[in-house]
C-alpha cells in the first residue's frame, strides 16, 4: 500500500498572511476525515482551500482502510496560491495510486482559481456560471482573514447574499450552497462565528440550511496551529444540509496535540443552540464546570438593559489621538485609562513605569472622547492566549481619581447609566459578578474569543438589581479573596 505523505509546512511564506493561511496539521486531518459519516458509496468531495492536500489524504487513507464501503472518489480542489500548485499535484498522484491499490475509482480535479469568484456566481444562479458537480461531502479549513467591505470578495459574497467580515465564513457559506441536500460538512475554522453581532447573518445562515451533528474544542490554542499565532479558539464542525436539526449534538474535546485523548458528550440540541429575542447563538460548553455555570447564569433574571445600564466602549484610540496624549498628568489634561491600570478590581492611576500615555489634555478636539466623572464598572475587552481568566472587571471609583472627566481607552468597555456613573452598590456588585468564577466560567461557554464585545456584554445574564445591590454592599473592594467573591456571588445570586 502506499503511504501519502503531505507537507503542511508554509510554501510561499510572505503570502499566507494576505491569503489567510493555516495548513492543517496531519492528525487533524485524520480526525476530521473519521467525521464523515456515513461513508458513502461514491463520494464526491470539495475541498475549497486544499493547500497541499492534507485533508484530501486523510479521507483517502480513511476510505483505503475499509474495502469495499467506497468504490469512487470525485476530488475537486481549489488552491489559489501558486507555490501550492506542485505539492498538491503531488499529493493528488499519490492519492490516486492508494485508491488504486485499494480498488477504489479516484479523479481529481484541480483548480488554480479564486474559489469565491468562481462559486459566488453558481450561488446566486448566473446562467453562464461555470459547472460544478453537485458534493455530497466537503472537508475544509478555510482561509481566515478579514476582507473589507469595499473588497472584490466582500462584493463576489454580497452578489449571492452571503455577508460576512471574514473570509472563513464566506467558504463556509458558499460551501454550504453547493452542497447536495443530506451533504457532509466538516471544517476547521475559528469558534468566532458561534455569538456576536458580526457573525448573525452568517450564524441565521448555517442554522437554517445545516443540522449540527458535532462539535470539537481544543483545550488549547496554541497545539493545533503551533507554527501559526491563532488567537482565537479552533473549532472542528460537522454538519449536514439538512433544515430539521439533530436532536442531539456531540460535544468532543481534547488537548489538539497527536495521539491526545479525545473526551466526548451527547448533549440536548436547545443546550446548544440558544436564542436570545431574535438572534441565535451556538453555547459549547467545555466541561461540567460550564455545564452548571450556564445552567445557573440561565436562572438569572436580567440583561444590562433590564437593569437600566448601558455598555459602551472606550472611545480613545490613542494611535489617533497621539497629539493629545500626555505621559504623565499635567496641568489641563484628564485621566486616560488602560486596561494596564487594572489591578485588584480597581483602577491604579497613575502607575509608575507606565509605558502607555497617562493623561490627555481636555480640549476642544477632546471634548467627544471624554465622559464626565462617575462610578463605572470597568471590563477588559481582550486578555491574553491563555489567560485564565476571560472576564476582567474593575471599578472605577472618582473619589480615589478627582477630576471631572475622564478618558477610557479603546480596549476598555465601560458600563454606565445611560452617559452617567452608576449608583455605587451596584457598580460595586456588578464588579464581583463579573469577576465570580462562575460568570467566568459561563463567559468562556458563551464567547469562543479571547475578546469580550459589548455585544457579548449585552447578552449576558445578571442578577436583578436589588441582588447586585446587595452583594455590592456585602464587601469592599479589593479586599476579597476568589473563593470569598463566589460564595458572596452565589449566596446572593442564587436567593
Amino acid at each position: 500500500m502506499t503511504i501519502i505523505r503531505t507537507s503542511n509546512k508554509p510554501i510561499g511564506q510572505r503570502n499566507r498572511e494576505s491569503l489567510g493561511q493555516f495548513f492543517t496539521p496531519s492528525h487533524v486531518a485524520d480526525l476530521m476525515a473519521s467525521w464523515v459519516d456515513p461513508l458513502p458509496e461514491r463520494i464526491t468531495l470539495l475541498d475549497a482551500g486544499a493547500g497541499t492536500g492534507t485533508l484530501i489524504a486523510a479521507l483517502v487513507r480513511r476510505i483505503c482502510r475499509m474495502p469495499g464501503v467506497t468504490k469512487q472518489l470525485r476530488v475537486t480542489a481549489f488552491e489559489i496560491d501558486p507555490s501550492l500548485a506542485q505539492p498538491l499535484a503531488v499529493c493528488m498522484a499519490s492519492c490516486q495510486r492508494m485508491c488504486e491499490s485499494s480498488g477504489i475509482s479516484f479523479s481529481a480535479d484541480i483548480r488554480q482559481v479564486d474559489f469565491i469568484a468562481t462559486a459566488a456566481p453558481i450561488a446566486r444562479g448566473d446562467l453562464f456560471a461555470e459547472s460544478l458537480p453537485s458534493f455530497n461531502v466537503a472537508l475544509v479549513n478555510p482561509p481566515y482573514r478579514k476582507i473589507r467591505s469595499d473588497s472584490a470578495e466582500r462584493l463576489h459574497l454580497r452578489s449571492a447574499g452571503i455577508e460576512t467580515s471574514n473570509l472563513y465564513a464566506g467558504f463556509l457559506a458558499l460551501i454550504i450552497r453547493l452542497l447536495a441536500p443530506g451533504g457532509q460538512l466538516v471544517s476547521i475554522t475559528p469558534r468566532s462565528f458561534c455569538n456576536g453581532p458580526y457573525f448573525r447573518p452568517f450564524r441565521d445562515d448555517l442554522l437554517d440550511r445545516m443540522a449540527i451533528r458535532r462539535i470539537h474544542v481544543f483545550d488549547s490554542r496554541s497545539a493545533v496551529f503551533e507554527q501559526d499565532d491563532v488567537l482565537q479558539e479552533t473549532i472542528i464542525m460537522d454538519a449536514v444540509k439538512s433544515a430539521e436539526p439533530c436532536a442531539t449534538i456531540r460535544i468532543s474535546s481534547s488537548t489538539g496535540a497527536p495521539e491526545s485523548a479525545v473526551h466526548e458528550r451527547k448533549l440536548p440540541h436547545n443546550a446548544i443552540i440558544r436564542s436570545t429575542g431574535a438572534d441565535r447563538f451556538i453555547h459549547i460548553p467545555a466541561d461540567d464546570a460550564d455545564l452548571l455555570a450556564r445552567e445557573w447564569m440561565g436562572r438569572l433574571p436580567a440583561t444590562l438593559h433590564d437593569l437600566g445600564l448601558v455598555v459602551s466602549t472606550g472611545r480613545v484610540v490613542d494611535f489617533r489621538a497621539r497629539p493629545f496624549l500626555r505621559d504623565e498628568p499635567t496641568n489641563g489634561t484628564v485621566p486616560l485609562i488602560y486596561p494596564h491600570h487594572i489591578r485588584r478590581a480597581m483602577i491604579d492611576w497613575p502607575r509608575d513605569g507606565m509605558r502607555k500615555p497617562q493623561a490627555i489634555v481636555r480640549c476642544r478636539e477632546t471634548a467627544d472622547l471624554l465622559i464626565p466623572s462617575g462610578v463605572y464598572v470597568l471590563v477588559k475587552r481582550f486578555t491574553a492566549k491563555e489567560e485564565r481568566r476571560r472576564l476582567v472587571a474593575a471599578l472605577y471609583d472618582p473619589t480615589r481619581i478627582p477630576y471631572q472627566e475622564i478618558g477610557f481607552e479603546n480596549h476598555l468597555n465601560y458600563i454606565h447609566a445611560h452617559g452617567r456613573g452608576l449608583p455605587p452598590a451596584l457598580a460595586r456588585g456588578l464588579t464581583l459578578f463579573f469577576n465570580s468564577t462562575w460568570a467566568d466560567h459561563c463567559f468562556r461557554a458563551f464567547s469562543g474569543h479571547t475578546q469580550v464585545n459589548a455585544a457579548d456584554l449585552r447578552a449576558f445574564r445578571y442578577p436583578d438589581r436589588e441582588a447586585l445591590e446587595r452583594i455590592g454592599r456585602a464587601a469592599s473592594m479589593g479586599e476579597l479573596s476568589q473563593v470569598e467573591i463566589d460564595a458572596i456571588v452565589m449566596e446572593i445570586a442564587n436567593e
